[in-house]
């Protein structure tokens, strides 16, 4: 088992109730690959009050105004099982990089 780093938006801390990044323990073989879907998935079964904001529930695609991102790597329109490129899924896992949930901003 390995802890992954995520950094959630200030909206989404409010709702889980907590400060700063999270450590999210991710089931599982730490051999395989890490993929957005895993991290998210890990992440929503430690705070399910998290289930349906960053994720549709019945589609799992990804709320329009929510992005993600790993090592300066926009991750927000990749296949949410496709494993997390080579350096990012490394250094995520590891915890030296945090797996971000950002909160996209609109206006003009």
């Amino acid at each position: 088992m390995t802890d992954v780093r995520v950094v959630l938006p200030a909206h989404l801390k409010n709702l889980a109730r907590v400060h700063g990044e999270v450590l999210i323990a991710m089931p599982g073989d730490p051999a395989g690959p890490l993929t957005q879907r895993a991290v998210l998935d890990a992440v929503e079964e430690r705070f399910p009050m998290l289930r349906g904001t960053m994720r549709d529930r019945a589609t799992g695609k990804r709320r329009a105004f929510i992005r993600f991102y790993a090592c300066e790597m926009d991750l927000s329109n990749e296949a949410p099982d496709a494993p997390l490129p080579g350096d990012v899924a490394t250094l995520v896992a590891a915890g030296k990089e945090p797996f971000m949930v950002v909160g996209a901003m609109a206006g003009g």
